[in-house]
């Protein structure tokens, strides 16, 4: 197997410890925060969807035209636009970026960000019409012919796209969601399913169910990848890099006291938050490194868990979760640009280097075995 890099991509520079800097879309810090990770040899980027956020595909499209070869991961709430016209941008886009984009399904787990949108169905109703959503959306990529389709939440008739995605069968579909119903679809849709940053038992657990969920929906258990998001905090001693960690706990502290959002925002709904904050109760450090003091901070919200050391001592930590099965790692850190920058210089190329020894290995020993 080999390893992949996702970074992040934001509409101006803040995160939690960092108060946010320029206007709100601000062209300068997308253009430069997508090249400094095309230059830190990141393979992909994220851009995040939230309700009260700018488009995320318009983001992404500003980020594909100042880059020649960073891949997009387009976040999507199903839902919003009719999966047939959403098929269609995004497949516009493939072609406009020359076969770069990729969509994160994100169902969303808050009843209150989905109201803000005019979207009051409850949890599971979200997930049977993201099930939808997606059967749609492959079909309108991947159909010659005109098709029906008669369901719960869509009924449509005649549907067929003259764009097609560069990408064949179809763009890569990133699903996130932690419920049981949400590892059910999954099962069933996801090229990549994507985790937040859990301890190891945590994951291996999880893929366990994804795969499982593969299965039951017909398809071979190794058909889906996974992705592991985390916030690495380094520095060049191990004392040095908990220091930092420090540093960034009492600047989010700063920012969580001042911002009305986070004293709103109650206990999680999703499962996903839910299981990031049991982590933070194991401890503020759990499995050596897995630093769990933001997502305890912030109410888990969103990918708040970081691994804490030098480049080599996360790279190992990294090494465990590939061993379980995680292929692509989602990092970004508090300082966006600088750490992108840094993941570039220290960790990437170390992570890919003890994959590819691992790999070798493993061959080595495959070989001896049949022989």
């Amino acid at each position: 197997m080999s390893v992949q890099f996702i970074g992040f991509i934001s509409h101006q520079e803040v995160s939690e410890a960092l108060a946010p800097t320029g206007p709100l879309i601000n062209k300068a810090w997308i253009r430069a925060v997508a090249q400094a990770h095309e230059y830190a040899g990141f393979d992909r980027a994220l851009v995040a969807y939230g309700s009260t956020m700018p488009d995320a595909i318009q983001i992404a499209a500003y980020a594909a035209q100042h880059t020649r070869k960073l891949n997009l991961l387009i976040a999507h709430r199903p839902g919003f636009s009719v999966p047939t016209l959403a098929a269609r941008n995004l497949a516009t886009l493939d072609q406009f970026s020359g076969g770069r984009v990729a969509v994160h399904i994100i169902t969303g787990g808050s009843d209150a960000e989905q109201q803000r949108d005019g979207d009051f169905l409850d949890h599971d109703q979200r997930y049977r019409r993201t099930d939808e959503y997606l059967s749609i959306a492959r079909k309108t990529w991947t159909s010659a012919e005109p098709f029906d389709y008669d369901g719960e939440f869509y009924q449509i008739k005649g549907n067929v796209s003259a764009i097609k995605p560069v990408q064949q069968p179809h763009l890569p579909i990133f699903f996130g969601g932690s419920s049981d119903i949400a590892i059910d679809i999954a099962g069933k849709h996801a090229d990549v399913y994507a985790l937040w940053g859990e301890p190891l038992a945590a994951v291996a657990e999880t893929i366990a169910k994804v795969r499982a969920a593969a299965v039951r929906h017909g398809r071979a258990a190794d058909a889906i990848k996974f992705s592991l998001s985390l916030r690495p905090i380094l520095a060049e001693t191990e004392d040095a890099a908990w220091a930092k960690a420090d540093r960034i706990l009492d600047a989010a502290r700063e920012r969580v006291q001042h911002n009305p959002l986070f004293a709103q925002r109650g206990a999680p709904q999703n499962v996903g938050s839910q299981r990031l904050l049991q982590a933070a109760e194991q401890g503020a450090v759990v499995d050596q490194r897995l630093w769990t003091e933001i997502a305890k901070l912030t109410g888990a919200a969103g990918n708040s868990t970081s691994l804490v050391g030098t480049a080599e001592q996360v790279a190992d930590s990294l090494i465990e979760y590939y061993k379980l099965g995680i292929t692509t790692f989602l990092i970004r850190g508090f300082d966006p640009l600088q750490d992108a920058l840094q993941y570039g210089r220290e960790l990437l190329p170390l992570v890919r280097a003890k994959v590819a020894a691992l790999d070798q290995t493993k061959a080595k020993a495959t070989e001896l075995t049949a022989a």
